[in-house]
């Protein structure tokens, strides 16, 4: 049976350093590098650094 390709985006949740548990989720190419950036976080109602969460997953 042959493998399937794999998706060259996938979803990831960017978490606001400010932690207060808010986070967006977003989409981005496979290849490229972990996001990070300023955004909005209306728990704290400022602008705050958010950074792509780690993958807790098996692999």
């Amino acid at each position: 049976m042959a493998r399937r390709a794999k998706s060259r985006t996938i979803a990831v949740r960017i978490i606001s350093m400010a932690m207060t548990g808010y986070y967006r989720t977003m989409v981005r190419p496979r290849t490229s590098r972990p996001l990070s950036m300023l955004k909005y976080d209306p728990v704290v109602r400022k602008q705050v650094l958010f950074l792509e969460q780690k993958r807790g997953g098996n692999k």
